[in-house]
């Protein structure tokens, strides 16, 4: 499971419609919204991406042979909705179901949300198939593993005599504040993805901060992204590489806010800034995902 995004220019107004629980957006909002698409492709490039995870997924599950795994993909906000989804996987008959969310890091606002979503369609089905759910995979070793590799990749932007120096500015998509007071494990977990990752780096610099804050009214996790490159401006660094740790693969959070907009407001600065390389689906995520399918499986064997 994962969020979604609309997969033209034209579908933009409706995606954000089903974003804001069926409020109407700003007409300004969505044109500002839709021009990023445009500048970034003109459709989301994570539901393509999400599919061919699943594609690699089926695969590799079935590799053993007698085809007992079928993935699929269900999207909260646009097509192929989990509901829709769901409804299509139980004409297969499955003896069990399992919930994976395209998030390391779990949160009541999106993973939980994505479940949210299953339990509806289950009740709408009267559907009786066990069903059970990964949980936090935000510091599983091979994760850890291919985060630091790629941002070592991207260390390699940077001129030689200044790499050892490069701050690397993490980075995780921002909440509504209010979830610290719900003890969410939201902030936690990110900053535990964060410590393992800088555990592997050595002496690299590190920073961190929460991008691509909402539009509404209510304070939102902090500090921005923004702001933290401003201080290291401030304190004299002219290059920096972002790590969006909390995000999987591409999508505008990436394409536009920081490659566009962060790296315009570098380069005012006099400043170089990189971002290293998502996941996608890098056959380093699969086999993340084979462990922690693996592991999951094992603990549903454990408790019957």
């Amino acid at each position: 499971m994962a969020m979604g995004g609309p997969d033209c220019l034209e579908n933009v107004e409706p995606f954000l419609l089903d974003v804001r629980g069926g409020r109407p957006t700003p007409p300004e909002l969505v044109k500002e919204i839709r021009e990023r698409y445009r500048a970034t492709g003109g459709k989301s490039p994570a539901v393509g991406i999400t599919k061919d995870v699943a594609k690699q997924l089926e695969r590799r599950l079935n590799e053993s042979g007698g085809g007992r795994y079928r993935v699929y993909v269900g999207l909260r906000h646009w097509h192929p909705f989990i509901k829709e989804t769901y409804a299509e996987l139980l004409s297969e008959s499955p003896e069990q179901v399992i919930g994976l969310c395209m998030a390391p890091q779990q949160s009541s606002l999106s993973t939980g949300a994505y479940q949210k979503k299953v339990e509806e369609a289950r009740i709408a089905q009267q559907s009786t198939c066990p069903i059970s759910y990964v949980g936090s995979w935000h510091k599983h070793p091979k994760l850890i593993a291919a985060i630091v590799e790629n941002i070592k990749q991207g260390l390699l932007k940077f001129p030689a005599d200044v790499r050892a120096t490069v701050p690397v500015l993490f980075t995780a998509h921002s909440l509504p504040e209010r979830i610290v007071a719900m003890k969410d494990p939201y902030p936690n977990e990110v900053n535990g993805t964060v410590e393992a990752v800088t555990a592997l780096l050595g002496n690299q610099p590190t920073r961190f901060a929460y991008q691509s804050q909402g539009r509404s009214s209510e304070p939102w996790l902090g500090p921005t992204a923004e702001s933290e490159l401003e201080t290291l401006h401030y304190e004299g660094h002219r290059h920096v590489l972002v790590a969006p740790i909390g995000f999987i693969s591409d999508h505008v959070e990436t394409l536009f806010d920081i490659d566009i907009e962060l790296k315009q407001m570098a380069m005012s600065k006099g400043m170089q800034l990189e971002r290293m390389a998502m996941l996608n689906d890098s056959p380093a995520l699969v086999e993340t995902l084979l462990d922690v399918l693996a592991a999951h499986e094992s603990s549903l064997c454990i408790q019957s």
